[in-house]
């Protein structure tokens, strides 16, 4: 039978503590069904005591009816000198009507005596009365040892003790956490080893990712004995971040064998859950991220296309629709042949030897200049179909002006005119903004909206430039960039020239054109 392995996931909390990283009520509460949705066994909110955020959310989530999740607190020991029950933190978890709380206590003696500085016994009294608490409230309490490879390498006598005085109290698993992110997997191993024989409930793991090796840590803990593995989503947070839980989870159920996590069928959905915490939290994508990022399973050497082409495993260590990934092939200057074939049979063009030579000599021509395809696949799509000639544009550009207008001490206005044909009409229309892309955005859509309504399903998100030649100055040449999307897709176009307006205008135009083509059903999904 597979060894049930519980994922704890603490995005919400120790997620948050990464630079950058900022969750509203409603963004924790969206997370939180997500990772119900999927399986994840333990979800902590936060410390309901640091902010009123984190207390209402631990109301919402008593509220809820979840399916498979159990919601945690997350808070400290009670303080030295001081009950239990008259701790206003342990009173917060109490109160915080979360099933499971998670308890952090100290294991590492040069913690108790220098940054505590309370005596071994008080340390020890401060971890057995605050796990007793907990559960005499009827919760089930997990004992996070904070700095416990650290502890059990420094005074294994005293780390010990800690752990036990957690398990006396009534813990259900105590969770071995390499907080300062330093250790060795073979280090994980035997400190799983030592305290299996030494306690009688269940250990788990928290690793974090200083040394880049929480992953593995974290797998050498689990192939020890440990049956919870803790950490966050993308493994954002504080420092160097936590062990990506989605990388863990891939690797023991693609990997290995005799292992189970999350619910059936949400493998398949670990890409699509990472986009969404990176959305939600307002970060850019991780693009090399394993397993889940888009480029983990991205193909740009000819002789890397040729041989997928034949055999996708040959390059490939699973294949990426088992994480909900997908295979991409980016074509450069660097590219052969079988990246233009690759690339026009996704596109379902019709192809000779001829028309490849012709597509590869245009893009070599193009990145000479600047362009970049390799992250703008719409205008790499519009590409092939001008080469092909199956191109027949929805509009044609007649002209375009940017005016900016500034006083001192007043914003900026802006204001852009576009000269457009349209099924063979002349459209003139002025469009304002809060720059020239979006005052030039404004126009063009107030052109194109009458006869192509589904634009207004259309938003552009992201906006990128580059300098290409930075020798030329203030003339040096720009790529731009621009991400936009839809209900159904994201896509990228690139414009690149020596005026910024200008490349902006290009890439634009690009992402509108591409947006038509979709609709058709002339371009690839």
């Amino acid at each position: 039978m597979a060894t049930r392995i519980q994922t704890y996931d603490t995005t919400l909390r120790d997620g948050s503590q990464g630079e950058g990283v900022n969750f509203s009520l409603q963004d924790k509460l969206l997370i939180a069904r997500k990772l119900d949705e999927l399986g994840f066994d333990y979800i902590e909110g936060g410390y309901p005591l640091s902010n009123p955020k984190d207390e209402e959310f631990f109301q919402r989530a008593a509220d809820t009816d979840w399916k498979h999740a159990k919601v945690a607190a997350f808070g400290m020991t009670r303080r030295r000198g001081i009950g239990a029950e008259a701790d206003t933190g342990m009173c917060a978890l109490r109160d915080s009507r979360a099933p499971v709380i998670t308890v952090v206590g100290k294991t590492w003696d040069l913690h108790v005596n220098e940054v505590l500085r309370v005596d071994e016994e008080e340390n020890l009294a401060m971890i057995r009365d605050s796990v007793a608490f907990l559960v005499a409230e009827g919760r089930e309490v997990i004992y996070d040892a904070e700095h416990c490879f650290d502890g059990l390498r420094a005074n294994q006598e005293f780390a010990l003790k800690t752990l036990k005085a957690a398990e006396e109290a009534g813990a259900s698993l105590v969770c071995m956490c390499d907080t300062n992110g330093g250790r060795l997997p073979e280090e994980i191993a035997e400190a799983v080893d030592l305290l299996r024989e030494t306690l009688s409930i269940p250990v788990g793991i928290h690793c974090h990712n200083d040394s880049d090796l929480a992953v593995a840590n974290s797998l050498a803990a689990l192939d020890g004995g440990a049956v919870q593995v803790q950490g966050t989503i993308n493994g954002i947070g504080e420092r160097c971040g936590n062990v990506c839980l989605l990388s863990v989870v891939a690797n023991l159920l693609l990997k290995k064998e005799d292992y189970d996590a999350l619910q059936p069928g949400s493998l398949e959905h670990l890409a699509e859950l990472s986009r969404y915490v990176y959305e939600i939290a307002n970060m850019n994508f991780r693009n090399n991220q394993p397993f889940v990022g888009i480029s983990a399973f991205a193909h740009k050497g000819g002789m890397h296309v040729h041989a997928i082409n034949r055999i996708a495993e040959s390059y490939e260590h699973i294949k990426p629709e088992l994480v909900g990934n997908e295979r991409r092939v980016l074509v450069s200057e660097l590219s052969g042949r079988s990246n233009i074939v690759a690339k026009a049979t996704k596109y379902k063009i019709e192809h000779d030897g001829e028309l490849m030579t012709k597509i590869l000599e245009r893009v070599q021509d193009l990145e000479s200049v600047g362009y970049q395809f390799e992250a703008a696949e719409a205008s790499f799509d519009l590409l092939i179909k001008k080469v092909a000639g199956t191109y027949e544009p929805k509009f044609k550009r007649i002209h375009h002006r940017v005016n900016v207008e500034s006083a001192a001490d007043t914003p900026a206005e802006t204001e852009a005119t576009v000269k457009l044909t349209v099924n063979d009409e002349v459209v003139h229309v002025v469009g304002d903004g809060d720059g020239p892309v979006n005052a030039l955005d404004a126009a063009l859509r107030k052109a194109l909206l009458p006869i192509y309504p589904a634009l207004a399903e259309m938003h552009l998100v992201d906006y990128k430039v580059r300098v290409i030649n930075s020798a030329e100055g203030t003339a040096a040449r720009v790529r731009v960039v621009i991400e936009s999307r839809d209900e159904d897709d994201v896509w990228s176009t690139v414009g690149v020239s020596e005026n910024i307006i200008e490349a902006s205008w290009l890439a634009l135009v690009d992402s509108v054109e591409y947006k038509l083509f979709k609709d058709e059903g002339a371009v690839a999904g």
